[in-house]
């Protein structure tokens, strides 16, 4: 016999894919008035954060496939939001800057993101949102195939 939930409700992993699909539609809905997608807002707080990186690094931190993420770059750099640099050694590798503009659109826009976790956390004291983000957090350290 197969070992499964009574429901889809009990099976983690898919509620958390539920609950990340809600929360990016409403991200992507806080978003429009801005002019940018999810994935350009995750690209935008990746590099605010983490500073310049390569297009791999960035792929990992944003969890956004390369291919996709290599068309959004390009649309990013049309808007001035981010440049590419040619790294000393190899031409081919290109890192990622967030330019001025860039980093006024991040901290623009943040604020919706911050509204939208709250909003998909209102049920939780801010004791709860620590535990949460403490067990998610060790999930994801004991899962993770990079450093970052």
């Amino acid at each position: 016999m197969i070992d499964r939930p009574e429901n889809l409700e009990e099976f983690t992993p898919y509620l958390m894919n539920r609950i990340m699909a809600r929360y990016n539609k409403g991200v992507e809905t806080a978003l429009k008035d801005a002019g940018i997608t999810v994935a350009q807002m995750r690209t935008l707080a990746a590099l605010a954060e983490s500073g310049p990186c390569s297009i791999n690094d960035l792929s990992v931190l944003t969890v956004i496939k390369q291919s996709t993420l290599s068309r959004s770059l390009d649309t990013m750099e049309s808007a001035g939001l981010i440049r590419r640099e040619a790294q000393d050694a190899d031409s081919r590798v290109r890192t990622i800057i967030l330019t001025d503009a860039g980093r006024a659109t991040y901290e623009a826009t943040w604020p919706a993101m911050l509204t939208m976790r709250d909003t998909m956390l209102r049920a939780l004291n801010d004791n709860e949102r620590m535990q949460l983000n403490k067990m998610l957090l060790s999930i994801f350290y004991d899962i993770r195939h990079h450093e970052f």
